[in-house]
């Protein structure tokens, strides 16, 4: 039996922390500016879809069928695999229907490079803008975070690597980086304060480390769970890229080439991934 280890736990609140950071690094872009430029959206947002359609469905789906299928059986393994695959993708667009679509950071209209004056009978809408922003992350970086526990406790267990574990920390934290600016920059183009600004886009990777240590722990204290999280997790992550992502990619730029830049986008986050696989396997 496998004894209780804290070093699991503390692996796994590191390395998520460190993909958590992600956000805070793509909020630093509010300091400087209050106006994305479209094509580079289109692409970072392609890229994040590309590292998350790899990650839910290379990584994440394939370990959990594998497992239910090894000890259940092939067509029950597979078929309680499905299930819970789509039971993610139902709370998530439950959870996701729940948030206005003004307040979803990945639903970003651009209004312009001006920013609206800021005065002290908007401080609440922004606030709430903020709050709400930061929470839609936060919901859909929950799965990212448990991904990356499970991985680690999956490791410490014998039944995984260690680095297919990095690899995703590593990936996870990419993708985070448009997300973070997601949130930062519509802000600070209403006119909220930089630091204002950069912590709330901050604050939407604070549930990651949470996450992590949640799914190492769900992997060595309860171990039957583990499948179900996984498939669990890579369905919340697919709604997030086929609902948001990749629509919120095609039209982040307004020309044809925009769609070429997703495109793109979407080819090098699957391909980066497949590279860490490889040189950190």
């Amino acid at each position: 039996m496998y004894e209780f280890d804290v070093s699991t736990l503390l692996v796994a609140f590191g390395l998520t922390v460190f993909a958590g950071l992600g956000t805070g690094v793509g909020s630093v872009m509010g300091f400087f500016s209050k106006k994305f430029n479209p094509r580079f959206l289109a692409a970072a947002l392609g890229f994040s879809a590309g590292v998350m359609i790899y990650v839910a469905m290379i990584e994440i789906f394939v370990k959990a069928r594998e497992s239910l299928e090894g000890a259940l059986g092939a067509k029950p393994g597979y078929a309680l695999t499905t299930v819970a695959f789509f039971a993610g993708i139902a709370i998530i667009a439950i959870i996701d229907k729940i948030i206005p679509d003004y307040e979803n950071p990945h639903e970003i209209q651009d209004h312009g490079s001006q920013a609206k004056p800021y005065v002290d009978n908007n401080d609440q809408k922004l606030m709430r803008m903020g709050f709400f922003s930061a929470l839609a992350i936060a919901i859909h970086n929950f799965p990212e975070g448990l991904a990356v526990g499970v991985a680690i406790g999956s490791a410490a267990l014998g039944g995984g690597d260690m680095s297919a574990a990095l690899a995703v920390a590593i990936g996870i934290g990419l993708q985070n980086l448009p997300e973070g600016a997601a949130v930062s920059i519509p802000l600070r183009r209403e006119g909220l304060s930089r630091t204002k600004s950069f912590l709330y886009g901050q604050a939407s990777g604070i549930v990651e480390p949470i996450a992590g240590v949640l799914g190492a722990l769900l992997v060595t204290r309860m171990t039957p769970v583990l499948p179900y999280a996984l498939a669990f997790a890579a369905g919340a992550m697919i709604y997030v890229v086929v609902e948001e992502l990749i629509p919120e990619a095609q039209a982040a730029s307004d020309d044809h080439k925009g769609t070429h830049y997703a495109t793109l986008g979407t080819m090098v986050g699957f391909a980066v991934m497949m590279i860490l696989d490889v040189a950190l396997g």
